[in-house]
């Protein structure tokens, strides 16, 4: 017996089912106090700077050698990938796991975004030096998250840390029928 191929709507049903998932295991990447709903900067150089003092703060990292790295990294080109967004990103020593930092940018700052677009929306994305692989795979479920323009609408109007990390986070229990 042949399966007839999905219909439209099964198709969308499973894209949303892998994009509530990709974002289930974003929000997973977030510690409490990894997520700043207002962060004041003027440059792309001080977002990185207080980017790397949270991680600091947060992962029990020193925020020189976080900041090297994001610098480093930022060297190869700009983590700006347009719409507002950066995900900035480094492999950083000390970490048992990946670990993320989310920052809305109060006002949006120059950051040499692909579109050349001003930043308000960073995911920032630390890595213990031997994650190679798991490391691009999150990167590619956070660029992948970010570029729906429904959350980034949602992250720009969320008015707490906490408003931010349930957007982030969504709970991924199924509900009772």
């Amino acid at each position: 017996m042949l399966c007839a191929p999905p219909t439209t709507l099964q198709a969308r049903d499973f894209a949303k089912l892998s994009d509530d998932l990709t974002v289930s295991m974003i929000g997973d990447l977030l510690a409490s106090g990894s997520i700043s709903p207002r962060l004041t900067a003027q440059t792309k150089r001080q977002v990185l700077s207080t980017v790397a003092e949270i991680a600091a703060r947060s992962f029990s990292l020193k925020a020189p050698r976080v900041f090297d790295a994001l610098l480093e990294r930022e060297a190869l080109g700009s983590t700006g990938v347009g719409h507002g967004v950066a995900i900035p990103h480094a492999r950083v020593e000390g970490l048992d796991r990946m670990r993320g930092i989310f920052a809305r940018i109060v006002p949006p700052v120059d950051y040499d975004a692909v579109d050349d677009e001003p930043v308000d929306l960073v995911f920032a994305l630390l890595s213990p030096p031997e994650n190679g692989s798991e490391h691009l795979r999150a990167l590619a479920r956070i660029a992948r998250a970010l570029r729906s323009a429904e959350l980034r609408s949602q992250l720009r109007g969320a008015s707490s840390g906490d408003a931010i990390r349930a957007i982030l986070v969504r709970d991924s229990r199924p509900s009772a029928a």
